[in-house]
């Protein structure tokens, strides 16, 4: 979801009022570098800010993807390389410090070795492989102090809190209507409905999520890419993976098969079952582009978190719909979303709505 914040959460987490004013600062500076990193990756962003007894920024750092060193590792060493003492430090960071040895070693032991005396972090670690940093630094005396802006922090990591809480892709739903509710008109074109701008925004989507997904209708149909592209038309740096779901080929000289993300061909109609093979593939963040019968397959098995609706001022009067049958007969039983954001995009309208608490 998105949002304005003032610098406190509206709803402060109990153990907040134990944090004390300089380590709140810290971790908003610590949520502004949580932010830095990459979106796409399937580790969390996470920040760190090293205080000193006097309330001191001693180091800073945060995680700047997938086998590079953790927040904390980036913070301790870069005090370290300015010769600065960390023995009695506070650690404030966006994550429960991890109690596990992947690609680097547990970040919990790290700054028992550094010297801290106390660790303030916003959200717990719900991964059972990596969480039990906080007790195993309990247990080493060092004060810890859990929920410091934790719905901030929530915020940030929704994507990926999503993804490890389910065992399941966080996905998003991306449409492109007419005012009426046309994805295409009568005659089957649908190229373009919607304004430059609003396309640039959707490409910029697509670098930021781990998969896109389209039917076999769509990939047949349209003949699409699926590639996410700067406002120049070159290939953005991250490709998402291009997925196509059903069960009739992909013609060899399709240009899902140029230059882009790996293509993987699920071959199936159940939506779980996609999310299921994504999730093997480390996917945390998949987007569902189309086209409506795809998206129908998806609302139906509640199994979309976000929806992206790009609205253009065009009236089809006639043409496929944006969805297909959604089991809906009467008004009481209507899918209502919930609208988080609203932006004007040229001409068009994108408003951003979670399903929340609705499916």
């Amino acid at each position: 979801m998105t949002g304005r914040h003032d610098g406190a959460a509206s709803h402060a987490h109990p153990f907040e009022t134990l944090a004390r004013p300089a380590e709140l600062a810290a971790m908003d500076r610590a949520l502004e570098l949580a932010a830095r990193g990459p979106v796409d990756d399937p580790n969390p962003r996470v920040g760190c800010v090293l205080l000193g007894p006097h309330g001191d920024v001693l180091g800073e750092g945060w995680h700047r993807g997938a086998g590079t060193p953790h927040a904390e590792a980036a913070a301790v060493a870069e005090a370290r390389a300015a010769g600065r003492d960390l023995a009695a430090a506070v650690a404030v960071v966006t994550l429960e410090p991890c109690n596990h040895t992947g690609r680097t070693g547990p970040c919990a032991d790290l700054l028992l070795a550094a010297g801290v005396a106390r660790v303030v972090y916003a959200v717990a670690d719900p991964d059972p492989v990596a969480s039990g940093g906080a007790q195993r630094l309990r247990s080493a005396g060092v004060e810890v102090v859990p929920g410091v802006r934790a719905e901030r922090g929530e915020e940030l990591l929704e994507v990926w809190l999503h993804a490890v809480r389910t065992g399941r892709p966080f996905v998003t739903l991306k449409v492109a209507t007419s005012l009426d509710g046309r994805v295409a008109a009568a005659d089957g074109s649908s190229r373009w409905i919607t304004s430059p701008e609003a396309r640039v925004h959707a490409h910029a989507l697509r670098s930021a999520v781990g998969a896109i997904a389209v039917g076999t209708g769509t990939a047949l149909a349209d003949d699409p890419a699926l590639t996410a592209r700067g406002a120049d038309g070159s290939l953005a740096g991250h490709q998402p993976l291009r997925v196509v779901v059903g069960n009739r080929a992909i013609p060899a000289g399709a240009r899902l098969h140029g230059r882009g993300g790996e293509l993987v061909h699920v071959r199936t109609h159940d939506p779980t079952e996609v999310l299921q093979t994504l999730a093997g593939r480390g996917v945390r963040h998949l987007l569902v582009e189309g086209g409506p019968t795809l998206a129908t397959a998806f609302l139906r098995a509640g199994l979309v978190d976000r929806l992206h609706a790009y609205v253009a001022p065009v009236l089809l009067g006639a043409g496929r719909s944006v969805v297909d049958d959604l089991g809906v007969t009467g008004i009481a039983g209507a899918l209502r979303l919930v609208t988080t954001a609203v932006e004007q995009l040229g001409s068009d309208v994108l408003v951003i709505a979670s399903t929340e608490g609705t499916m």
